[in-house]
């Protein structure tokens, strides 16, 4: 049977799921936890350190959270990971009960959710390609299904749920999060077992951390899919720093009107995720990569440029097609080449990069903002997009990705010797 005949197991359903009522309960802890805070204090800083807080994990322990999760069992971490943020959400809810909340906590409660979902996300995305073996093919299918669920949950219904939830008590969406955590806690311990990868030589965490580390670097392929997300969110944070501003003095769009435009952005996303496999097919899975990643800049441009709210919202939804896709493609292909008992380590390093990024686009908005003119982040994200686009054509190439592919088939099964550098376990690689 043909890996486009076959259906994802039974497991992958339960997975799904899991995350799925996981990813209501972030939308919702999204939308509620600002404006928790924002019953707290009206002080910019401490409202920016609640938000901050959730990424600083990935920025501090990126790495060596992967290099744990190559050393653990990735189910356990998973619900173990889910069951924490269950009970640590409870803190701050009976605080708030009490009436003793205060930004601290939610600081803290932020950096300790960001800290379980850095191990959580990782063992994740360590444990669908052994559950799926490694099929290309049911790989694209499976995160197309999730990264869907996701962004309806997260984007759609969690945060009108989490606003909701706020006006009946400042504690109901913390426990609703709370509860979702356990439910998805509850399902992956149910989902089978997997052999655990073939240990590599007894090293330091370090020493595994930096191995992970120079397996992206060291490889074109995972490099180029690295850099994608890494100069993508450079490219975002500085058009989504300024886009409220954009929006309000360029097009004269209401606070209504902005919640209308992230839902067109958002719209798009959900068609990119499910189109992505059919791109796969049909242009190759590096041409696609490219093609989409070329949409993104082009649609950055058309939103710098749109004279009314109209060209911008579908600029947003055709940006965020590009972004879905992406989303897909990127880590199928990742997860269908990396050796099983890295893979913890190389996803984390490439989130690590791409989170190290979003700060540096944020600040760069604001600055060409406040120094030239409101369009000029949108002109400059779009200019780096199209840029790393060029780049990185050659580095994703089809040819590069069948090369990739051919090579961990040939490899006989996904746990590769670690002691071989990235090219000796590769076919080498196309000029």
């Amino acid at each position: 049977m043909t890996s486009s005949a076959r259906k994802l197991p039974i497991g992958f359903g339960r997975l799904w799921t899991a995350q799925t009522i996981s990813s209501l309960g972030d939308g919702i802890t999204h939308a509620a936890l600002p404006l928790i805070a924002l019953t707290l204090t009206r002080d910019p800083m401490a409202l920016a350190v609640v938000t901050a807080a959730g990424t600083l994990p990935w920025l501090l322990f990126g790495v060596l959270g992967g290099a744990l999760v190559d050393r653990w069992d990735r189910r356990r971490t998973m619900w173990v990971a889910d069951t924490a943020r269950a009970v640590l959400l409870a803190i701050p809810a009976a605080a708030a009960v009490l009436d003793v909340l205060s930004i601290p906590l939610l600081a803290a409660v932020a950096f300790l959710l960001g800290l379980g979902g850095l191990f959580f996300d990782t063992a994740a995305t360590a444990y669908l390609p052994d559950l799926l073996q490694r099929d290309p093919t049911l790989l694209e299918r499976a995160n197309s299904r999730l990264r869907g669920a996701q962004t309806a949950m997260s984007g759609f219904a969690g945060p009108p749920a989490g606003s909701a939830l706020l006006a009946l008590g400042r504690a109901v969406p913390l426990l609703t999060d709370a509860v979702s955590f356990m439910l998805s806690a509850l399902l992956v311990r149910t989902l089978p077992a997997m052999p655990r990868p073939v240990p590599e030589v007894r090293e330091s965490l370090i020493r595994q951390a930096r191995a992970g580390a120079s397996y992206v670097f060291r490889d074109r392929l995972l490099l180029g899919l690295a850099l994608r997300p890494a100069v993508g969110n450079i490219a975002f944070l500085a058009v989504e720093t300024v886009l409220a501003l954009f929006a309000h003095d360029r097009l004269g769009i209401d606070t209504y009107g902005f919640g209308l435009l992230l839902t067109a952005e958002a719209t798009g996303g959900l068609l990119g995720a499910g189109i992505a496999s059919y791109l796969g097919r049909r242009l190759g899975t590096g041409t696609a990569l490219t093609c989409t990643a070329a949409l993104e800049g082009l649609a950055i441009l058309a939103l710098a440029a749109a004279p009314n709210p109209y060209v911008a919202g579908s600029a947003l939804a055709v940006c965020g097609a590009g972004m879905g896709a992406t989303m897909v493609l990127g880590p199928s292909l990742r997860q269908a080449i990396v050796p099983a008992h890295l893979m913890g380590r190389v996803a984390s390093t490439s989130r690590m990069l791409a989170m190290c990024a979003a700060p540096i686009g944020a600040f760069l908005g604001g600055w060409l903002a406040t120094t030239y003119d409101i369009r000029t982040p949108l002109y400059a994200a779009a200019g780096l997009l199209l840029a790393m686009t060029a780049v990185t054509a050659s580095m994703t190439s089809n040819r590069r990705v069948e090369a990739a592919l051919r090579a961990a088939a040939a490899a006989g099964g996904p746990d590769r010797p670690a002691a071989k550098a990235p090219a000796e376990e590769s076919a080498p690689d196309p000029l």
